[in-house]
């Protein structure tokens, strides 16, 4: 099959329009990569800066009681902003199933596959995007991904695709009780006693599934999987295959750890909500996901967030004591609006509510 690779309008609507996505310039077997996807030089990973004989912490969850378990996930988050967790209690069947469910759909042709762009889907909580937001990326990333927005079970049966729905409600019912666990834990720190019904929904008060696939790359040198950028969640939850291709920036430096595929881990990471909130203590830090050239690669995040309609700021428990806020209060939805309008770039969407003092 041949398309004009050239003309960025055709490229375009093969890639975005007509529901192919990368996954479709991928079928081609491409011997190069189209200009679209070419990325200026400073928005690539340095492998240079890669630090092969450092790695983020694996714990244990299997006593999540235990002091030394408690600390060990609060150091995690405060000096790394990401750590995997094996015996976390979450099925591996679930995990495989919803690994394989993610490569059915994307496996569906173009014509079922459009159904659920943001144009002709039959809700606005489900959406598939190639790159990050075609509407604005200059360049793209080389991703396909499908978003779900969880409002109900019902919704969910009536919208989401059928090849992946029951695998991916399985995954976030069974993940539940693990981000219970963290949240339970995380909190302590910020002189927060418990996890109960006032400060629960304001946690963990909505999510969003995505299912995402990077399909083999002619030329991964001069791309990206995903750009640099930290989440705008509470706690992300993601399992990824065995591929490998995640790269997290190592705290206040310019170097670059990837998280090996563990299997049966999920890795977590902390995102700019819980910054937010724990005024810094807690950090979310940058991640970039390499392409490969020989494999397909897919991952499953599960972005556990306050509710839109929620106000976020400092907690009054962490600044209590005199603490000094580093943020204004900020409503949840405009903060995730925000970050949905430009590309990636790093922490920049924190910048929009970091409290500046004048002199």
């Amino acid at each position: 099959m041949a398309y004009p690779l050239t003309d960025i309008h055709e490229l375009k609507r093969f890639v975005v329009d007509e529901g192919h996505g990368v996954k479709g310039l991928s079928d081609l077997k491409l011997k190069t990569l189209p200009e679209l996807f070419v990325q200026p030089r400073e928005k690539r990973l340095d492998m240079s800066k890669v630090m092969h004989h450092e790695s983020i912490p694996v714990i244990d969850m299997s006593n999540s009681d235990d002091p030394e378990v408690i600390k060990l996930i609060c150091d995690a988050a405060e000096n790394w902003g990401f750590f995997q967790v094996v015996n976390h209690g979450v099925p591996l069947d679930v995990l495989d199933d919803v690994k394989d469910a993610t490569r059915r759909f994307f496996s569906l042709p173009a014509d079922e596959k459009k159904k659920y762009l943001f144009r002709n889907s039959r809700t606005k909580n489900v959406r598939l995007v190639t790159s990050f937001i075609p509407e604005v990326d200059k360049v793209f990333e080389w991703k396909d991904y499908l978003s779900c927005f969880y409002v109900s079970d019902d919704e969910a049966f009536a919208f989401w695709p059928p090849v992946c729905r029951d695998q991916l409600l399985a995954y976030m019912k069974q993940s539940e009780p693990l981000i219970k666990r963290l949240l339970k834990v995380l909190i302590t720190r910020l002189n927060i006693s418990k996890l109960d019904e006032t400060n629960e929904p304001f946690l963990m008060g909505s999510r969003r599934m995505n299912l995402n696939y990077y399909p083999k790359c002619p030329k991964p040198e001069l791309t990206v999987g995903v750009g640099s950028h930290s989440d705008v969640s509470t706690l992300t939850v993601l399992l990824q295959d065995e591929t490998g291709g995640l790269y997290v920036r190592k705290l206040d430096t310019d170097t670059w750890v990837h998280v090996p595929p563990i299997k049966g881990s999920l890795t977590i990471n902390i995102g700019d909500a819980l910054q937010i909130m724990s005024n810094g203590r807690y950090k979310s830090i940058e991640h970039h996901v390499v392409a490969n050239e020989h494999e397909n690669r897919v991952s499953v995040p599960i972005f556990v967030n306050p509710r839109p309609k929620d106000v976020i700021g400092p907690l009054p428990e962490v600044i209590e004591k005199g603490e000094k806020a580093l943020y204004e209060n900020v409503l949840y939805s405009d903060y995730v609006k925000h970050f949905y309008k430009k590309p990636h770039n790093g922490k920049d969407t924190i910048d929009l509510v970091k409290l500046r003092t004048l002199f």
